[in-house]
């Protein structure tokens, strides 16, 4: 239903339709022009032809420096979610099982079905504040699991897993002898502090990118920070799957982390002040919803609602946000990406609300 709504109104756009789109979590900054020069100027030095399919070697230096690890756990990836589906293809086999907390971001559910997984999903809620339950996850956990997913910042909560949670996890997934694979690309624009997984030790994997933070969407490029055997693995799969990144994309990205402070500030203090806007609206309408600990997303709750319908309503008013139903077992919610400006924020969510039956 998540892609469903993206096509639609897109769609609607091509028939000159206006929309305000609140569905997808693609901010709506252009990419820094230091990283547009510095990919640009890497294509006119020639970096256009095959690369690494571990990544160039520069940029995992400067990553391995950035996370205090080895250049050597550190791959290069066609974005985070390549990531996330090629350790999923080479962790687990048919019958085996993930726990993942929920709501969710749709592609843990997806990769994992297709490598022939089951989900066990952790249904957490608006009234705990969307606080994993740590001994509910243990009960999930059996014989045949072998890997959890943590995403802290979450999709599509934004809300960050408090240290001492955190740690319970990864106590439990080491006792388990189960992997924990970390999905952190939104944790350096958080607005509170995130923990990581690697603050537990450097025997887990983190998943990051480039994306969101420096409003690469488009460039589709992500990195791994796994055990060296692991890599290896990685970069096996990347040589007879996507081959590599595109060099110049790599020096783009390398640039983005040159000047990371600058950026990320700039970007954190914008979605700060969209998300005050939209908890204004959201508030005054009386909406049910746990204000965001990161950027970019909100996910309110209406007591009765049935959010698919209601999303694919909303398009006729020119608002487009994602179905709850996308992310887990959550029909009376959706979700809102906050990647308009304030001026749209706010119209957008005034139309949302005089639209709620």
């Amino acid at each position: 239903m998540l892609y469903e709504i993206s096509e639609k109104a897109i769609q609607l756009e091509n028939q000159g339709k206006k929309m305000i789109k609140f569905n997808l979590g693609d901010p709506d900054m252009p990419t820094p022009p230091e990283i547009i020069e510095a990919a640009y100027d890497a294509m006119k030095q020639g970096k256009t032809k095959y690369s690494s399919a571990a990544g160039e070697k520069v940029l995992r230096e400067e990553l391995a420096s950035i996370h205090d690890v080895s250049v050597d756990n550190v791959v290069i990836t066609t974005g985070s979610k390549w990531a996330v589906f090629s350790l999923m293809f080479l962790l687990l086999n048919k019958g085996e099982n993930v726990v993942v907390p929920s709501p969710h971001w749709t592609s843990y559910d997806l990769a994992a079905k297709r490598v022939g997984a089951e989900l066990r999903f952790l249904k957490g809620d608006l009234e705990s504040n969307w606080k994993i339950d740590v001994e509910k996850l243990e009960n999930l956990i059996d014989e045949k699991t072998r890997l959890l997913i943590l995403n802290s910042p979450g999709n599509p909560t934004s809300k960050v897993i408090d240290e001492k949670t955190f740690s319970e996890i990864v106590q439990i997934a080491k006792s388990r002898g189960i992997t924990v694979m970390s999905d952190e690309v939104y944790a350096d624009i958080s607005f509170v502090k995130a923990k990581s997984i690697l603050d537990f030790g450097d025997d887990q994997i983190l998943i990051s990118g480039f994306s969101k933070i420096f409003a690469m969407t488009g460039w589709r490029i992500g990195y791994a920070i796994v055990e060296k055997e692991l890599a290896q693995k990685m970069i096996k799969l990347n040589q007879i799957t996507t081959t590599c990144v595109p060099a110049f994309i790599q020096y783009g990205a390398l640039k983005g982390l040159e000047t990371k402070k600058k950026i990320e500030d700039a970007v954190r203090d914008q979605f700060r002040l969209r998300a005050d806007a939209a908890t204004k609206v959201l508030s005054k309408a009386k909406m049910n919803f746990s204000r965001p600990d990161a950027p970019f997303y909100l996910f309110p709750k209406v007591d009765g609602l049935d959010s698919e319908r209601f999303a694919l309503d909303l398009l006729d008013s020119g608002v487009a946000i994602a179905p709850g139903t996308a992310f887990g077992d959550y029909r009376e919610y959706f979700r809102i990406a906050l990647t308009v400006n304030e001026e749209k924020i706010r119209e957008g969510l005034e139309t949302l609300c005089e639209a709620l039956p």
